[in-house]
């Protein structure tokens, strides 16, 4: 049943462990390139970065147009702030960064990549709020049918790839939050199942995909919104689609 998410948590272990190899071999090895190598590599890093962003705001932008009913959008993102203020998820989940962070902040030295918390915070939105990780974790569960999240890893884990080279250690813990979440929508998808239909489907979609666009402003530094916050909007097309 858990199939799919077992090899996408993998793909994004092996991918964020192999991008931090490679950054450690570049720095290993820098001394053995010509001066000015490493401010080249650091401005390599930043223009990649920015180039998956831009892939991160096209991937949210083309899911958006999935959705049929504007309103149910409206209204999904308004409850789910409230709700995620209410919860503070988003301090929550930075805590838990936090957490991690201490725990393992002794096995890295930071060498000017972003913290662990950040890492773990933004990696895990990235995985978790699209809508293949849930389109694919309710296929996985209903039916045994693991294409999509099958997909979802060969795309996780070359993203992860850049982001394990940029992000650091906190990549790949993301994979733990890809476990948990993805998971729980399999185990639950028999008892969702009713609730499910392509309407529904299709105004989740369009949720998520406003989440990921959110996400990649701020992977630009555009903006700073708590994206976690606004998690639980991707849930409550399941209820308004039933009243409206």
């Amino acid at each position: 049943m858990l199939t799919g998410t077992l090899v996408n948590a993998a793909a994004i272990l092996v991918g964020s462990l192999l991008g931090m190899l490679l950054t450690w071999l570049a720095g290993h090895f820098s001394t053995l390139l010509p001066a000015g190598s490493t401010l080249l590599a650091e401005r390599l890093k930043t223009i990649i970065m920015q180039g998956v962003a831009l892939c991160v705001m096209y991937l949210g932008i083309s899911g958006c147009l999935e959705g049929n009913n504007s309103l149910i959008a409206i209204l999904s993102m308004v409850l789910g702030a409230l709700i995620g203020e209410l919860l503070d998820l988003d301090k929550r989940m930075r805590s838990l960064g936090d957490w991690v962070q201490k725990r393992t902040e002794h096995l890295v030295t930071n060498g000017g990549q972003a913290s662990i918390s950040e890492g773990f915070v933004t990696a895990s939105l990235l995985f978790c709020v699209g809508a293949m990780a849930i389109v694919g974790a309710l296929q996985d569960g209903l039916t045994g049918d693991h294409s999509t999240l099958f997909a979802k890893s060969l795309l996780d884990g070359i993203s992860s790839i850049v982001f394990g080279a940029s992000l650091g250690l906190g990549v790949a813990f993301s994979a733990v939050a890809i476990l948990l979440y993805q998971g729980s929508i399999s185990l639950m998808a028999s008892f969702l199942q009713p609730y499910l239909g392509d309407a529904v489907i299709a105004e989740m979609t369009c949720v998520g995909s406003l989440l990921i666009v959110a996400l990649s402003l701020n992977m630009l530094g555009l903006t700073k919104i708590k994206v976690m916050n606004l998690v639980p909007a991707i849930f409550l097309p399941i209820l308004l689609c039933l009243v409206m």
